[in-house]
């Protein structure tokens, strides 16, 4: 088995979908898990205005209006999230998304006070942190505030990762990927826009280029740009297709390079096997 088919198999990958086969299926699968943990009662999700968060969120927002309708219990609820760090530069498509998603509750966290509180605390202690770390912080931000909301409403963290950031490692350690389900775990980044056209997503939250957006120094900085390769490289190398081998050394390499952040925290028994 090459490097190739194995990363493929672990990340449940499949080279062809049916859009509304795979809708259908994160939904129950949502529903499922809101119905096997009778202590739960929401989603909480953080919405960016891209293309992943977007699609998570509107996915999110349909499994808990049928569980309300399926079950006649009107506690569960989806709440969606800002977390702006200051003013961000694509507000418009965030609420864009928010209008498309149609959440039960939307609450806005500015999190610049607490990054740069952080920051400075840091500082002060001798710890002069870089840009780079500082977008981890924004990141780390995110996360706490989502969790506290989720602890107040009775529910979970809902997370965005897809095959093409977990082949990567694309996401802050104990940040955007600390979560508690991952629904998209599985799509690349084009059949998540092929989820998006079914379901009739505004055509601009799809096609906008992908960004972290969590540097000063490099503001909205395409990921493509920071991974070196094109998310249709990566799409392609998850599908099986071929590559030129200095593309497939670079996706190997994230993957390889990344491979903790996939997994939980190593024991001795992990080390000494």
């Amino acid at each position: 088995m090459t490097l190739q088919q194995e990363i493929i198999s672990v990340l449940k990958c499949k080279s062809v979908i049916d859009p509304i086969e795979e809708i259908e299926k994160t939904k129950k699968f949502i529903k499922d898990y809101l119905l096997q943990h009778k202590f739960l009662e929401s989603l909480v999700l953080g919405i960016s205005g891209g293309q992943d968060s977007t699609l998570c969120g509107k996915l999110c927002q349909l499994a808990i209006e049928e569980l309300r309708e399926e079950t006649g219990d009107d506690k569960y609820k989806f709440i969606a999230v800002r977390l702006p760090y200051g003013e961000q530069f694509d507000e418009q498509d965030c609420q864009d998304a928010l209008n498309y998603i149609k959440p039960d509750m939307i609450f806005t966290v500015n999190i610049k006070s607490a990054v740069d509180a952080s920051y400075n605390s840091l500082k002060e202690a001798g710890i002069v942190i870089s840009d780079f770390a500082k977008g981890n912080e924004k990141s780390r931000e995110r996360m706490k505030a989502q969790y506290s909301i989720a602890t107040m409403y009775k529910g979970i963290v809902v997370g965005t990762d897809h095959a093409a950031e977990a082949i990567t490692g694309f996401y802050t350690k104990y940040g955007d990927g600390g979560v508690d389900i991952a629904p998209l775990y599985r799509l690349n980044k084009r059949q998540g826009k092929d989820l998006l056209k079914h379901l009739n997503c505004p055509e601009h939250l799809y096609t906008k280029k992908p960004t972290a957006d969590l540097e000063e120094d490099r503001p909205a900085l395409a990921d493509e740009v920071a991974l070196g390769v094109t998310y249709d490289n990566i799409d392609d190398y998850l599908e099986g297709k071929s590559l030129p081998e200095e593309v497939k050394k670079i996706i190997e390499g994230h993957y390889k390079k990344t491979e903790h952040k996939r997994n939980m925290p190593v024991t001795i028994f992990d080390f000494y096997k």
